[in-house]
């Protein structure tokens, strides 16, 4: 794992796993938005902040690969990491570990922008320098 992600730890709960006692697919997005979530208030710059500034940050596209699955009460670290930033749009990668066998299970990618209350695209840059700085910041480290 690289060292510029920032590492969030769960507990795998058992209504997310399915019949077969692995965690469903559709959970894995779950677990993404919670570490995003995380890192952005690590960086000081909580979701709900930002909406009360009138930004929203809407998820464009989501790719997950899922490589060994996890299961009820594994323990897991998720490695995040904002990897593009362009002021405009944002591309944030995942790697989940299950911490025991210390063993990668799964990697994916979410993609998003900066928009205000009415949907139209924001150029942070130009309204919100100190956050462009701060994200474009976490990019290059």
């Amino acid at each position: 794992m690289e060292r510029n992600y920032m590492k969030y730890h769960r507990s795998i709960n058992y209504y997310e796993t399915d019949q077969m006692g692995i965690v469903h697919h559709s959970n894995y997005i779950r677990f993404f938005e919670e570490a995003r979530l995380m890192l952005m208030k690590q960086s000081g710059m909580d979701y709900r902040g930002l909406e009360e500034m009138g930004i929203i940050i809407p998820v464009t596209f989501v790719q997950c690969n899922y490589l060994v699955p996890l299961r009820f009460e594994d323990e897991v670290e998720i490695a995040t990491r904002i990897t593009k930033y362009d002021g405009i749009k944002m591309e944030v990668s995942y790697e989940i570990y299950q911490e025991r066998a210390g063993q990668l299970c799964t990697t994916g990618k979410t993609g998003h922008c900066f928009l205000d209350r009415e949907l139209k695209p924001i150029r942070m840059k130009r309204k919100y320098p100190d956050l462009f700085s701060k994200l474009k910041a976490m990019v290059e480290e």
